[in-house]
């Protein structure tokens, strides 16, 4: 039977301020991966920042999905105004060995400031992608935009990247050309709020034939 509206778990998310709709899907979609997205500008001057509306769309070509909000002022980020221009990016796997430097890269910060050096971390390069990599981390994926797509220009609307990735960076601790050893790795997942998630309650299900 379809839901009726006088049932007090029925929401119409028309009457739902952006907000709300924002911490029910934020602490319902979870735990998610974590882009660490660095761009650079039109001058070069480097931008790290995270994201947690992430994942992987395609294997072949490979295709990483990211999607940075608008603010609460509908600006868009650093990020996507750099990828206007720069249409390359390095999308790097939050762990939790750098999840301290992660969380500083969140801070709003001058579009001309360097999140690299807010954070203490050092620059790599990638191939011949523009934007660096985050020298300290152990997997990179350099990547060029295929497309961006946008879904309004209110506070809280979504720029989904679509990126594919053309180069990676994978230290050889974590990846023996078959697996990726989680144990180092050690990707974080993130919650609500300020809440993040470890993977290590791992249990696993054999996939039906």
């Amino acid at each position: 039977m379809p839901t009726k509206p006088t049932d007090p778990a029925f929401l119409d998310v028309a009457q739902l301020e952006a907000g709300t709709i924002y911490r029910l899907l934020s602490g319902a979609v979870a735990p998610r991966p974590i882009a660490w997205v660095s761009t650079v500008d039109a001058e070069g001057n480097a931008n790290l920042a995270p994201f947690s509306f992430f994942n992987v769309v395609s294997v072949d070509p490979p295709v990483l999905a990211f999607a940075p909000l608008l603010d609460d002022r509908a600006a868009p980020k650093d990020t996507v105004r750099n990828l206007e221009i720069i249409r390359e990016c390095v999308v790097h796997v939050g762990s939790e060995d750098l999840i301290e430097a992660l969380n500083a890269t969140s801070a709003t910060l001058p579009p001309d400031a360097d999140e690299f050096t807010h954070a203490g971390l050092g620059k790599a390069p990638l191939g011949e992608l523009k934007p660096p990599r985050i020298a300290e981390a152990p997997i990179a994926f350099g990547c060029r935009v295929r497309d961006v797509l946008n879904f309004g220009d209110r506070p809280r609307s979504g720029r989904l990247v679509l990126a594919e990735v053309v180069v990676i960076h994978a230290d050889p601790a974590i990846w023996d050309g078959r697996h990726v050893s989680r144990e180092a790795l050690r990707p974080v997942g993130r919650l609500a709020g300020a809440d993040y998630v470890r993977t290590t309650d791992i249990f696993s299900l054999e996939r039906p034939v």
